[in-house]
């Protein structure tokens, strides 16, 4: 069978893809382990950065919201109270039983553009054929770890998004790389198990984000700072609720703003759990990592130029992702050099996600060269799901296959399409 669309990936994105798919009437697979990164790649403890209101997955109408989870399960959904990842892992779950058909927990190891379409490959071996891809793969495939990390042992250095689990590392000694929020909360879950860890971080100093203003607040308040799905602020509010007209700037504006703007920062409620308890050193930069009995020695570059050494047991790269076209490495090899790229090595893609191989479309992490920051968290998904699903039926009803019939202008709660320009 040859299906309309194949969803890879059952994070947020692809989960809400999946869910505007399944209301425009489309032959639809999805496979992926639903909210694996979440459920598998955060240790217990650690909660959501973005707010609540801000975290929704999106279904055309809008039905199974955070907030309808939280009531239905007693957990609390309100303005500047951070919600446990436990607790979001679970509204995923739970959205993915109301809004998505059947997911197929099997990876796919393997995706080619073949006549007509797609071919995939499932971990087992079967092979799954589609007209249009829709590829939301999440942050996983990017891991970045520093050059000077690279080539030491697992049990020697770790990438933050490894652990799902920090007690091996009770009562030992650990060094943490970075200065974002990943770094900073897995610093302070690890000092308050009994860990003796430090921070090393490259910037000046750390950045924190203020306390969001109250909900309720003056009209004049609210115009000289909206709230946004980023935070409050006006260029926040335009990189959130506009993506569409952000990936109109001209491309150097665009990949400054996606390489810069809401930098590496702990978030306001983390502040002192860190200050208390946590070792931060500034202005450093790991040069060199050798292997030595017990652990790991670090050659640290201070910003005076001076240089020194840190003996630790184990290191925690909290160094964020790369989103690059060369490391989607399920991507068949003549695919993967096929897709036109931008200047950081990021996907040129589309108004509507798709790339420049028709029929395939990309979503998440992947995407925030062309439409912007709010493509690295869960409050983009609303937007991208919406118009990847209006790109993916426009470029059905351009291609229709052989032997059926053509889409339909209007199915479930999707808009009537236009005419595909990139």
């Amino acid at each position: 069978m040859m299906y309309d669309l194949l969803v890879v990936g059952a994070g947020p994105y692809g989960l809400s893809i999946a869910a505007h798919a399944a209301s425009a009437g489309l032959s639809l697979r999805v496979f992926g382990r639903p909210m694996a990164s979440w459920r598998d790649h955060m240790p217990s403890g650690m909660f959501l950065k973005s707010e609540p209101w801000a975290s929704n997955l999106s279904d055309p109408a809008g039905r199974w919201r955070l907030d309808v989870y939280c009531a239905e399960n007693g957990l609390t959904a309100r303005h500047a109270h951070p919600i446990p990842v436990e607790a979001f892992a679970g509204y995923g779950l739970w959205f993915a039983k109301h809004a998505v058909p059947d997911v197929d927990e099997r990876t796919i190891v393997r995706l080619a553009a073949v006549p007509g379409g797609f071919v995939a490959v499932t971990e087992d071996g079967q092979e799954v054929r589609a007209r249009t891809v829709a590829l939301a793969v999440g942050v996983m495939p990017f891991i970045e770890v520093p050059q000077a990390l690279r080539g030491l042992h697992p049990s020697l250095v770790t990438h933050s998004s490894h652990h799902s689990d920090l007690d091996q590392f009770r009562g030992k000694d650990v060094t943490v790389i970075g200065g974002g929020q990943a770094a900073l909360e897995t610093a302070a879950l690890l000092a308050e198990q009994g860990t003796r860890v430090r921070v090393l971080a490259r910037a000046d100093r750390l950045v924190w984000n203020d306390v969001p203003p109250p909900w309720e607040r003056p009209w004049w308040q609210s115009v000289r700072s909206p709230h946004s799905g980023l935070g409050p602020g006006w260029k926040n509010w335009f990189y959130s609720e506009r993506p569409g007209l952000f990936r109109r700037l001209p491309e150097s504006t665009r990949s400054r703003v996606a390489a810069t703007a809401l930098g590496p920062a702990g978030a306001w409620w983390l502040r002192d759990r860190v200050e208390r308890a946590v070792e931060v050193a500034p202005s450093q930069e790991v040069t060199a990592a050798t292997a030595v009995p017990g652990g790991v020695r670090l050659d640290v570059l201070s910003r005076d130029g001076s240089v020194r050494s840190v003996e630790t047991e184990h290191v925690i790269a909290a160094t964020g992702f790369k989103a690059r076209c060369d490391r989607l490495g399920l991507l068949a090899p003549e695919l993967r050099r096929s897709l036109a790229t931008l200047p950081d090595g990021s996907p040129d893609v589309g108004r509507c996600f798709e790339s420049s191989q028709p029929g395939l479309f990309l979503a998440g992490l992947i995407t925030a060269s062309g439409f912007g920051p709010s493509m690295r968290f869960v409050h983009g998904a609303t937007f991208t799901a919406s118009a990847l699903v209006q790109g993916v039926r426009r470029r059905l009803r351009s291609t229709p296959a052989r032997g059926t019939v053509p889409l339909p202008a209007s199915a479930g709660r999707a808009e009537t399409p236009t005419p595909v320009t990139r």
